[in-house]
Order: structure tokens, then sequence, then C-alpha cells
């Protein structure tokens, strides 16, 4: 459980968190363990104070460096795909961004290896993350198409921005049984999230749904 001061008042009450769990119930989320994890989560920490009252829409939000924190209905939607096939030990999620989404994991597996391409939201996402104490999360600064390979390889990937086609290093870290949930297409339009189950003669793919996403870029930057 969090902390009583980190609950939030007004805006961003445990209240108005259930409201937001309802909705998503609503939307057609289904796993209960999501859910509660998202109850308990003050997305309000991970946005600039000003957006803080915002929090618990059902919408993404800026966090500056042209990023955005992902809809809740799409953190809880991705989660949830990606844990159908069992708690995997670890996680590689790419695409640090705000935290959230890392958050959200670190409370329903084991061990989270996550990075980031843009120095500054990296260090604010691992201040949260000290703040929240949570300790199974470890990140990097360092282009996300190139995943964090010494710790492949995975069973289970998770990827919060767009590239037009999936990089071929990521899809090499998933373990066979492995699933990786990304979105894909172009960086203007809408894209379709996808899932890629490997095999042991290649890949499965599976189109999810239409989404919206920023664009997975290279390069690591301050």
């Amino acid at each position: 459980m969090i902390n009583n001061d980190l609950q939030g008042i007004g805006m961003t009450s445990q209240r108005t968190r259930d409201r937001l769990v309802e909705r998503l119930r609503e939307k057609g989320i289904k796993n209960q363990r999501v859910l509660e994890v998202i109850r308990t989560t003050p997305r309000h920490l991970f946005v600039d104070e000003a957006m803080a009252h915002r929090a618990y829409e059902d919408t993404a939000l800026p966090i500056g460096h042209g990023q955005t924190i992902s809809q809740p209905y799409i953190v809880a939607r991705m989660t949830e795909v990606l844990l159908e096939g069992g708690i995997p030990d670890v996680v590689l999620e790419v695409g640090t961004g705000s935290g959230y989404q890392s958050a959200i994991l670190s409370r329903l597996v084991p061990k989270v290896y996550t990075v980031e391409r843009i120095g500054a939201l990296l260090q604010k996402a691992r201040d949260v993350h000290r703040k929240l104490g949570l300790m199974n999360v470890f990140s990097k600064h360092s282009d996300g198409s190139w995943g964090w390979k010494p710790n492949a390889p995975y069973m289970a990937v998770l990827v919060t921005a767009a590239p037009e086609e999936v990089p071929p290093g990521l899809l090499e870290q998933l373990a066979v049984g492995g699933r990786m949930v990304i979105p894909t297409g172009s960086k203007d339009g809408v894209q379709e999230l996808k899932l890629y189950t490997r095999t042991t003669e290649g890949f499965e793919e599976k189109t999810l749904e239409l989404v919206r996403f920023v664009p997975l870029l290279d390069g690591a930057v301050r």
C-alpha cells in the first residue's frame, strides 16, 4: 500500500482513483490485480503539479520533452495482455517516460528493467520510484531500440513508444515463449497495438487495437 501522505486530496484522492478504475472496468479491463494496482498507485506524482488535477482522467497528459504519460486504459490494456501468458520473473520496458507504467509493472512482477533515451525524464522517474519505495525497478539511460541486451532473453517486453517497424534487436531479446506488446506504425497517424509471441519457428503477430503513441526515436539525449 502507498503511504497516506502520498494518497492525494480532492481531484487526486482515492475516491477519484476508484472512479477511474470503474471506467477502466467498463471499457473491458478484466484483470483484477491490474485494476487494484492502478487503484492504489498515485498517478498524480508522475505528472507536473499543474496537471495533477487531471491525473485520474482516462487520457494521456504531457510530461515535457515532447512526451506523454500514457492513457490509463492503454497502461491497463498493455499490462493485462502482457500478463496473460503468466507472471514473468522480469519485464523489459522500453520507454520509461514518466515512470508510471514501470511503477504499475513493479507491483505485479518480481523485477522491471526499463530504458529511457531522455535523461531528464529518467531522473524524474527515478525520483518518484524512490519516493514510492519501488526497489525492484532498474533503469538505464539508453536508446530504447537497443533494449537491454545483457539481461536478455526476456519473457515479457513492453514498449511505450511507436517505431514504424519493430526493431530487430528487441525481437532478438525475446525468449522463446515470450511476449512483446508494442505499438507500431506511422509517426503522424494512428498506430496498431500488437502482440508478438516468440515460438521455436519464429514470431506470431496479433493486432489488438488502434492506438496513438509518441514515436520511438533513435539516440540518447540529456
